[in-house]
């Protein structure tokens, strides 16, 4: 069972490099078996058919964010969370470029953009689940409801992660601190002396 779950995922591996280099279009899973250096019947033994791999992919590539969140669940601290995004994202290119190649396929195939819809859903139900606990101890602003807070979290960090390839001097260490920082600010409960202390 151990080996068919490892081959399963280097067979995902290659495929989120294949889907990144070459885009949805050139993604085949001939080029997957060729990048993982295997048959394309070994493909075709874990996934039947491209659109079988391509979910695969996705499903994948939701639970390396559901993970990412999971880490700090019980730790209020958006800073941390957004570092730790950030440095999975410079450490795994491939796998958010493959992402955004994925998003634009779902833009026109509905049943893909259900799967986008479903997972997106639960990760922003988690981010809001952290935001209200933050709220609740006085640690994340309350005068906004925790779920606009986290649409709001994820539209920016969806933003600096589909810009960064194309303007990468504009995410360098020191700017991104200054970006960390800013967010942060953002969504920490107004100070007392602005005479809108957060509840």
């Amino acid at each position: 069972m151990g080996d068919h779950e490892a081959k399963r995922a280097e067979l995902l591996k290659a495929a989120i490099a294949v889907i990144a280099h070459e885009g949805f279009a050139g993604a085949s899973l001939r080029k997957v078996a060729q990048h993982a250096g295997c048959t394309t019947g070994a493909v075709t033994y874990y996934f039947a058919n491209k659109e079988a791999m391509i979910t695969a992919v996705a499903e994948s590539l939701f639970d390396r964010f559901d993970t990412q969140l999971g880490k700090g669940e019980h730790r209020i601290d958006v800073r941390v969370g957004f570092q730790r995004w950030l440095d999975w994202a410079n450490a795994d290119v491939d796998a958010w470029q493959a992402g955004f190649q994925l998003l634009a396929y779902a833009r026109h195939e509905p049943a893909f953009a259900a799967l986008y819809q479903r997972r997106y859903a639960r990760y922003r139900a988690a981010l809001t689940a952290i935001l209200a606990r933050g709220q609740s101890r006085g640690v994340i602003r309350s005068d906004i409801p925790a779920d606009l807070l986290a649409d709001q979290l994820s539209a920016m960090g969806d933003g600096w992660m589909m810009m960064y390839p194309i303007e990468p001097e504009r995410f360098q260490p020191a700017r991104m601190q200054a970006l960390l920082d800013a967010t942060f600010a953002m969504v920490a409960p107004p100070r007392a002396e602005d005479g809108k202390a957060g509840s």
